[in-house]
């Protein structure tokens, strides 16, 4: 009698998946020079597509007009600070 495998069968994530996890990781990275454009008020240079997936993803907000870091952009934006160093 042949033994049962008790390992997990792999998974290979679908190509959609692996363009948002992608993309995911490229706002990531570029998340502290967006924030230095922020604070520079260069907002115009941030494309609308990167401005609407990071207000998806809760790193920047909305406010009175403007867009602002929330906690979790600041989180992220640490995290990348202390990888770097």
């Amino acid at each position: 009698m042949a033994k049962a495998s008790t390992s997990l069968p792999t998974r290979n994530p679908s190509p959609a998946a692996a363009d948002q996890a992608a993309a995911r990781e490229r706002l990531r990275q570029a998340l502290p020079a967006t924030v230095h454009l922020l604070k520079q008020r260069q907002a115009d240079q941030i494309s609308d597509a990167d401005i609407e997936a990071y207000v998806a993803l809760n790193c920047l907000e909305w406010h009175g007009g403007g867009l602002r870091l929330t906690i979790t952009g600041g989180n992220v934006c640490a995290q990348s600070a202390a990888a770097a160093a």
